[in-house]
């Protein structure tokens, strides 16, 4: 019998791509049974007020830059390409369809979880599809032992946000340290976030 890939899928904006996701998802390789980490650009979070700093297509060349030559993590555009707005179950479903030789997970943090039950067909997802939550501060995290296929991650919290590295380079900060080089000059580059 031919072993499935383990494949988990990190979703989010990665408005930019910054080095505390790269760390979460070099941890999952490394220290659980994952394969690879798909970082996958999502076009935009139906639970979130849409955010148009960046095209889609620009924030995927930044995941791009970012997994150069990375043989576990690799940058994905599967959602740019389904129907908005693109929900986890659909995109999950939609992944197995087309990957037949993967094992599909989710990685989350742990302020998804807490909202968790109100993301579409979440009790679907947690039925079909092994569920990892990494922690964050300020989201004290149980998980009942009714849900075996959910794990909490012991990795390390960082507390590194897009959100902050936007603000910071469009007051002219250099924040070349708190994304990969290869991101940092794609930034100056092309006068992201300006």
């Amino acid at each position: 019998m031919v072993r499935m890939i383990k494949t988990a899928i990190f979703s989010g904006s990665f408005n930019p791509v910054h080095v505390g996701h790269l760390v979460l998802a070099n941890y999952l390789c490394e220290f659980t049974d994952v394969d690879e980490v798909w970082l996958m650009v999502s076009p935009q979070n139906p639970m979130k007020e849409p955010n148009h700093a960046v095209d889609a297509r620009l924030r995927f060349q930044l995941l791009q830059q970012a997994l150069l030559n990375d043989n576990k993590l690799k940058a994905s555009d599967f959602e740019l390409y389904l129907p908005t707005p693109t929900y986890t179950i659909h995109t999950f479903n939609a992944l197995r369809n087309q990957f037949h030789d993967r094992e599909f997970s989710l990685l989350i943090g742990a302020d998804n979880w807490v909202i968790f039950d109100q993301w579409k067909d979440y009790q679907e997802i947690l039925r079909s599809y092994p569920v990892w939550i990494y922690p964050r501060h300020g989201f004290p995290v149980t998980v009942p032992a009714s849900l075996p296929a959910v794990k909490m991650l012991d990795a390390p919290v960082i507390d590194i946000s897009s959100t902050f590295i936007r603000q910071s380079v469009s007051e002219g900060k250099e924040m070349r340290r708190w994304v990969p080089e290869t991101v940092w000059k794609f930034i100056v580059e092309k006068q992201l976030y300006k």
